[in-house]
């Protein structure tokens, strides 16, 4: 799935914020993908919060805040950069526009 899959975000989301551990192995893709996304996503969003928070032995996952204070979440625990991307752009709604 390509990068711009998760250019432009719909405004009912409110917040993203992804979990990981900053040295384990299971979060090897998560990390990847956040070198690789973030800076894309944050140009093409420039007001959306995006939250990175690394801490150590934390399972990879990221949540969604969307309107109304309603959040899902997906985990990401041992998934390459290219199924994390995957994940994050089908909770968020991306894959669908």
């Amino acid at each position: 799935m390509p990068m711009s899959a998760i250019k432009k975000l719909s405004p009912v989301i409110k917040e993203i914020r992804v979990l990981m551990c900053q040295t384990g192995q299971a979060s090897a893709g998560t990390r990847q993908f956040v070198q690789s996304a973030y800076p894309y996503l944050k140009k093409h969003n420039p007001d959306l919060p995006v939250m990175i928070r690394e801490a150590k032995g934390t399972p990879a996952r990221v949540f969604a805040r969307f309107e109304s204070g309603v959040e899902k979440h997906v985990e990401l625990d041992n998934l390459s950069s290219v199924d994390v991307q995957s994940k994050v752009a089908e909770l968020l709604g991306a894959s669908s526009s």
